[in-house]
């Protein structure tokens, strides 16, 4: 779909106090994809980017002139693009070791945010960000789209329903067939496109590989924490969501580099965690270089009742009854409950998401928000237990009244560092 389908070009000017004028931090992937998504509204101005990367920023610039938008003023350093007052909204698409420090000085600049999940790269991260943004009048959206899709949320009330019956285990997976090993490839001079110390920001200093830049950030832990928190965070959420809960009591997991442990990557390419909350336990699993994931999908949540199954993807949702064996010899055993058969997803999630957000941006209600930093806090949150727990080998105990593990061991790789001069105040 070209540019000039996907988006708007408004031909009337409605009014500047009528007109959102947005920037953008962070321009590669889903950043990009956002804002694309919020110049569906014809009232929306896209005043400024963002990026390391001028390669990036001349591909985007074109992309928008291109659909007969007007030029964007472009940046390097996100604190050039804060300080304009005529600026009312910032994306923030960056990786996810930047998201804290670039949403708290958003705030300090009086600007509204939307923030790519997930949150932050720590819990500590979480914790400030959650308290700053109730501090403020801003709104605040964390890009969890699947909280306004609506095949999600009649799931949801199904499970709340009590339909299900007593529910005992939910289970959350992203298989990932589709990714591949990285290659190990050698340090060398980062491109002279990049302002690369910027890029590392509060990041430990490294010397520049490929493998490290861009999408693949994802896998080493200075900037990001593996699939656990990439798709954890849209998953284990719902998981979370239907079962009303936000804290575990212990966590453990195994997992490793088992498919390509060769690779480049540091993060586990095989994990499985199994969270215990109270009445029930959480089991995530991860895989990439397969598909085979559970109920014959590569990503879902089920919920595990004694009168059935419900099972939730991307695609959509089902019921599936458990039967009840009055004997083992019996042979006419009778459903428990009544089947659901699959209803399928509209995939209009993140259109919905980024109108919702300009929603409460226009109204001022923060009680509008399908995700607001609370939904985004816990999810993150309990997938960044998940990692402690892989780092430290063993079984991980929460503190709920704390805020902390109960061991120093997992608290040690709960710190935040921060380097390069920056500060997390």
């Amino acid at each position: 779909v070209t540019p000039s389908v996907l988006w708007s070009n408004p031909t009337s000017i409605l009014g500047a106090n009528q007109r959102i004028r947005v920037g953008l931090i962070g321009c590669n992937g889903m950043g990009f994809s956002n804002l694309s998504s919020f110049m569906r509204d014809p009232e929306v101005d896209v005043a400024a980017l963002c990026d390391v990367d001028s390669r990036v920023l001349d591909r985007r610039e074109k992309e928008l002139t291109d659909a007969g938008r007007k030029k964007p003023e472009r940046y390097k350093d996100y604190r050039k693009l804060l300080d304009r007052s005529d600026i009312d909204v910032v994306i923030i698409g960056t990786p996810d070791h930047w998201h804290c420090l670039q949403m708290l000085d958003a705030l300090k600049a009086g600007k509204d945010v939307y923030c790519e999940k997930p949150v932050a790269n720590s819990i500590p991260e979480a914790d400030r960000m959650l308290e700053a943004v109730r501090s403020s009048d801003r709104m605040v959206q964390i890009g969890q789209w699947q909280r306004s899709e609506p095949h999600f949320e009649k799931a949801i009330a199904f499970v709340h329903s009590g339909a299900l019956g007593k529910i005992r285990l939910v289970k959350a997976w992203a298989y990932q067939g589709w990714m591949k090993p990285i290659p190990v490839m050698p340090d060398q001079p980062a491109p002279e496109e990049v302002d690369y110390a910027m890029w590392l920001g509060p990041a430990q200093k490294r010397s520049f590989n490929p493998n490290r830049f861009h999408f693949n950030f994802r896998w080493f832990w200075d900037y990001a924490g593996g699939l656990m928190t990439d798709w954890g965070v849209h998953l284990v959420d719902y998981a979370l969501y239907g079962m009303k809960a936000t804290d575990p009591l212990s966590i453990m997991a195994s997992g490793g580099k088992f498919a390509y442990p060769n690779d480049a990557s540091e993060t586990p390419d095989t994990l499985q965690t199994v969270y215990e909350f109270d009445g029930f336990s959480l089991l995530w699993e991860h895989a990439t270089g397969i598909d085979g994931g559970n109920y014959g999908r590569n990503h879902g949540v089920a919920f595990i009742g004694n009168n059935g199954t419900l099972v939730l993807d991307r695609g959509g949702w089902e019921v599936i009854p458990e039967v009840a064996h009055e004997s083992w010899r019996k042979l006419e055993d009778q459903p428990k409950m009544e089947a659901v058969s699959l209803q399928p997803s509209v995939n209009e999630g993140l259109g919905r998401h980024t109108d919702n957000f300009l929603q409460a941006v226009r109204t001022r209600d923060a009680s509008l928000l399908r995700a607001p930093m609370e939904v985004g806090y816990h999810a993150a949150r309990v997938c960044h237990m998940g990692n402690v727990a892989f780092k430290t080998g063993g079984k991980v105990f929460w503190d709920k009244n704390k805020g902390t593990f109960t061991a120093q061991e997992a608290n040690n790789y709960n710190e935040v560092q921060y380097h390069n001069g920056w500060r997390l105040e």
